[in-house]
């Protein structure tokens, strides 16, 4: 692995052969607890991110500017390479110029870029509608213009498999790909052989997400995506699912239990907590500057 820039590691991982593993993270300490878990990279939700930010679902809710700044903080808090969500670039191709440039100013390593319709929507519900190939092209395009990185990964989303079928899915990939995409997402998949469809009749790395109680289909392993030829896959829902249950039955004991005492198996201990923030470094830093606590 070559230690240059997160993009370029990023790009790395991508285009190597194996198959690239990506939770999908909402805040700085999801993205910690993935890179201490040994993932090599982090993809950021968008769902995670609106609906924990803002209690909405994901439908287009936050600002180009409200996810680059989310985005910047999860980059600051690791030192693996972090992948954006730009959804469907806030706006024409002008607006990716901008958004692009805005998450590499942010330390991104790349973005997702979709072509749904605005409002975009969850890539596992139903309804979903994409817009124009040559508009969708323009967009990728640009987004591969604006790069001051060579190596920033434009991952190209489609949403066409359920509005025009693995055809629609082809083509639009490979026309991404011409227009400089590193990589094209095929978001929704719903079968393994829409899967090794893809991954046969796209021309360049491809990329799907698994969705637990979504359109993926349950129980695919990594090693059948490996085997399918994927390049990457991302896990969106499973820190925020399983934080959402943590915290749920923590609360559920909490009123059951009559207190706090009994929360041993659902909880991380607190000095492992302040291991992860970093309060350790800031002891250091006090000790070194000869700072005191006011008594």
């Amino acid at each position: 692995m070559s230690h240059g820039t997160p993009a370029a590691r990023l790009k790395e991982l991508v285009t190597g052969p194996e198959l690239l593993v990506m939770p999908g993270v909402f805040d700085p300490l999801g993205a910690k607890l993935a890179e201490r878990a040994g993932f090599p990279a982090v993809q950021c939700t968008g769902l995670g991110i609106s609906a924990v930010h803002l209690g909405y679902p994901d439908y287009s809710m936050l600002s180009m500017t409200d996810m680059v700044t989310y985005t910047e903080r999860i980059a600051r808090s690791v030192d693996i390479p972090v992948m954006g969500d730009a959804d469907t670039g806030f706006g024409n191709a002008v607006n990716v110029h901008y958004t692009v440039q805005a998450f590499e100013r942010a330390g991104a390593a790349g973005i997702n870029l979709e072509d749904q319709v605005v409002p975009k929507r969850c890539g596992h519900l139903d309804g979903k509608q994409v817009i124009g190939l040559d508009e969708a092209v323009a967009k990728v395009r640009a987004a591969a213009a604006a790069r001051r990185d060579p190596d920033f990964v434009v991952n190209a989303r489609t949403d066409a498999l359920p509005v025009e079928g693995i055809d629609g899915v082809l083509r639009r990939g490979n026309a991404y790909l011409e227009a400089g995409a590193t990589m094209v997402f095929v978001d929704g998949a719903d079968s393994r052989e829409s899967i090794r469809a893809a991954v046969e009749g796209i021309d360049g790395p491809v990329a799907v997400n698994i969705v637990e109680g979504g359109k993926s289909p349950h129980g695919l392993t990594f090693t059948e995506l490996q085997e399918l030829g994927v390049a990457r896959v991302s896990l969106p829902g499973v820190l925020l699912m399983s934080a959402l249950h943590g915290m749920r039955e923590a609360l559920s004991r909490v009123r059951a239990d009559d207190g706090t005492w009994n929360l041993g198996d659902l909880t991380m201990p607190f000095h492992e907590a302040h291991d992860l923030v970093g309060t350790r470094e800031i002891e250091q830093l006090e000790a070194l500057h000869h700072v005191h606590h006011v008594r």
